[in-house]
């Protein structure tokens, strides 16, 4: 949902700078101001409420957002970025691989680097775009872009594995592999 709202305010913001100069200042303002006036008012809040609770709170995506948003996350980038890190090594397991974080540039850069045999594999950029990338930058939303070392590019069509059909209903492939079917790169007969 926070999502939404931003892309939401992100487009009426760009009507207003259709209608000109004069509205889309007044479209900056107004937003500007309402930011401003939610993060006293947010600051107040967390000011007054027990630090256990804010830590509570700061996990729900939508108010840790917002927290980011004002400078009152209670937890620090960089914590929010290992913590996403460490959630998602279990998936990368799979692949005897894990992932570190090297650096977290001023520009909101996180610089991470790919280990074990994750490192290199053809399906490293779908792990880290489907998986770390997504976690960093729910975590940390503060992080402009997430870059990897150690990702490859995809791999090439030539290098994709057609997979057969299963053997008929009822039947199974020996135990030994006898007469099972291969997989074979794709377009290419086995």
């Amino acid at each position: 949902m926070t999502a939404g709202v931003g892309e939401r305010v992100e487009e009426l913001l760009a009507v207003l700078q259709g209608e000109g100069d004069v509205a889309a200042e007044a479209g900056d303002e107004l937003v500007r101001a309402l930011v401003r006036f939610y993060g006293d008012a947010l600051s107040s809040i967390v000011a007054g409420v027990d630090p256990e609770v804010v830590q509570r709170l700061a996990q729900d995506e939508a108010v840790g957002a917002v927290l980011v948003l004002h400078d009152l996350h209670p937890v620090d980038v960089t914590t929010r970025v290992v913590q996403a890190l460490d959630r998602v090594r279990p998936a990368l397991g799979l692949h005897e691989g894990g992932v570190e974080l090297l650096e977290l540039t001023s520009d909101g850069v996180a610089k991470l680097r790919l280990q074990g045999s994750c490192h290199g594999c053809p399906s490293s950029q779908l792990t880290v775009r489907s998986g770390i990338e997504v976690a960093v930058l729910r975590a940390a939303p503060e992080v402009a872009r997430v870059e990897v070392e150690g990702m490859t590019d995809a791999a090439p069509a030539g290098d994709l594995l057609q997979i057969l059909p299963a053997p008929p209903s009822g039947s199974a492939y020996p135990a030994d592999g006898s007469d099972c079917p291969v997989l074979t790169p794709a377009g290419t007969a086995p």
